[in-house]
């Protein structure tokens, strides 16, 4: 199983309201602006991926992700794409739309920001909150 877990932690200015992406972000602020952005300070971006996991997507294999905050957790499913170009140093988004840029992680999402469980937004909105987001490859 090609996996890859990502840490982060929340932002009093997570709103979440997104109704087409999904974005997390090794930035460490975040302005009421970002409205896809769920969590801060992850210890990963797109380019710190493995190649074998980039692999897997460029190669259209379907996307879990699946996000954990205490006992709560909440999946979204999207679809790599050939088009990928997963480089970004920063910031993976996940979009609902087919729309590919180098923070796409994945496209055609079944869920964007405003679609997450509203218990996990609430938490995220508080600085000392940390989650967990699981990458996981579906064959």
């Amino acid at each position: 199983m090609l996996r890859e877990v990502i840490h982060c932690r929340g932002h009093e200015n997570v709103r979440a309201t997104h109704k087409s992406t999904l974005e997390f972000t090794k930035e460490d602020y975040l302005t009421p602006r970002g409205d896809c952005i769920l969590c801060i300070g992850a210890d990963k971006g797109i380019d710190d991926l493995s190649d074998e996991f980039k692999a897997a997507l460029r190669a259209g294999k379907k996307l879990l992700i699946r996000i954990k905050v205490g006992e709560l957790v909440d999946e979204v499913l999207a679809e790599g794409s050939p088009g990928l170009v997963l480089d970004h140093p920063c910031s993976m988004v996940v979009r609902k739309s087919e729309y590919i840029d180098a923070r796409t992680l994945a496209i055609r999402a079944n869920k964007a920001a405003r679609d997450i469980d509203r218990k996990i937004v609430e938490l995220l909105k508080s600085p000392r909150t940390t989650a967990e987001v699981e990458l996981i490859i579906l064959d």
